[in-house]
């Protein structure tokens, strides 16, 4: 897909043109590429995209056209993650609904108010007419909004812990606002806030939650860290938790990414762990359809100053700004490229590809794994044919 430059010249002028050269500014001229974003017929694996040898241009030129025909093809359950400051992805939501099995917007924080005093906000984050329309695209799609245990101190957990009556109480008020609100379920964060600590406890309180959620048909969701740290040191969340939760808990939201979030530049989920993550929570494969392989949308942008998250409307700033050549990484079967800025600081960018998200996908597919998708608001449009 190389570009050609317009030769609408006066004949005169050939024999001067033939020993002339491009200034800088017209070759970048030369170079400007076209988005394209009329739907597809065929899908990016049939159009020839998901390939390790990508080039800019045709990340640019392609991102935005999808196949026209939103069909799931990944047989596992998908779960998408949709945040209010990424507000593109409600309209992913809508118009990939068919391709997604439940919805979770992070909307809702759970308090602890006083002693058996529970409250659910951020309610008012609720879009009753998106929920529809979500709802429209695929019948089936459950609404599971995350809610992140927010404010507790470690003395609120010891106390819900030890009291039989606290924990009746927040389960009863989780019940009483799906039913409200007309939610199927919920997406509980909580695991990763005791920083490893009490887990037999929280096994405990995650157990009556879920069976109080079940028994009003409800789903539960439970977010859960990486089994395997970036270090190989055992996680927060073991073999011995997921064994015990799998016959109550729906789904497991697996974070399998930000694996590299130091200084150092590397990528967010090197293929290899994302697998051990899995085999070690279940090696074999009684509960394994019960986790949702987690495949990060977002990247990251290293240099001596930092890392920031990159989102995908930044990522093709940085492409038609620096026209980087873009490399794979064989072991993490990811993609990088690297900048440099007026400063004359290089940046390594990490940020998914149609090739990295497929082989997670086959990966899923593989060990009979669901996914979760954190976010949809931060990818690609053409990510989505791939599910």
């Amino acid at each position: 897909m190389k570009s050609t430059l317009p030769f609408l010249l006066h004949a005169s002028c050939l024999c001067w043109l033939a020993g002339a050269t491009l200034s800088k500014t017209d070759a970048r001229k030369a170079q400007t590429v076209e988005a394209q974003s009329s739907p597809a017929e065929l899908s990016v694996l049939d159009r020839g995209l998901v390939v390790a040898d990508v080039q800019w241009k045709d990340i640019v030129k392609e991102e935005k056209r999808y196949c026209a025909n939103v069909k799931k093809t990944f047989e596992g359950p998908v779960l998408g993650y949709i945040t209010p400051w990424n507000p593109h992805g409600y309209d992913i939501a809508k118009q990939f609904g068919p391709k997604l099995s439940s919805v979770s917007p992070v909307w809702l924080q759970l308090r602890r108010r006083a002693p058996g005093t529970f409250d659910v906000t951020g309610l008012h984050d609720n879009d009753a007419g998106w929920v529809k329309a979500v709802r429209k695209s695929n019948k089936k799609v459950r609404m599971v909004p995350r809610v992140l245990f927010d404010g507790w101190s470690y003395q609120d957990y010891v106390s819900v812990f030890g009291s039989e009556d606290e924990i009746e109480e927040l389960s009863g008020e989780l019940v009483d606002v799906a039913k409200t609100e007309g939610f199927n379920g919920f997406t509980l964060e909580l695991w990763s806030q005791l920083g490893g600590n009490k887990r037999k406890e929280l096994v405990h309180l995650v157990k009556h939650i879920c069976e109080t959620l079940k028994a009003k048909k409800l789903d539960c969701v439970l977010v859960i860290p990486p089994a395997v740290t970036s270090t190989g040191q055992p996680g927060m969340f073991g073999r011995e938790e997921f064994e015990e939760l799998a016959p109550v808990v729906d789904g497991f939201s697996l974070m399998t990414y930000d694996y590299s979030s130091g200084p150092r530049s590397g990528p967010s989920s090197p293929l290899p762990w994302v697998k051990d993550c899995v085999l070690q929570l279940a090696p074999n494969t009684q509960w394994r359809q019960k986790i949702l392989l987690g495949v990060n949308l977002y990247g990251l942008d290293f240099s001596s100053h930092g890392t920031e998250p990159v989102l995908g409307g930044r990522y093709i700033e940085i492409l038609r700004e620096h026209r980087p050549k873009i490399l794979w990484d064989e072991y993490s079967a990811e993609h990088y490229c690297s900048y440099k800025r007026s400063s004359a600081v290089k940046h390594v960018v990490y940020y998914p590809s149609l090739k990295s998200i497929h082989m997670r996908i086959s990966l899923a597919a593989e060990l009979g794994t669901g996914i979760s998708l954190w976010e949809m608001g931060q990818g690609l449009d053409y990510f989505y044919d791939l599910l």
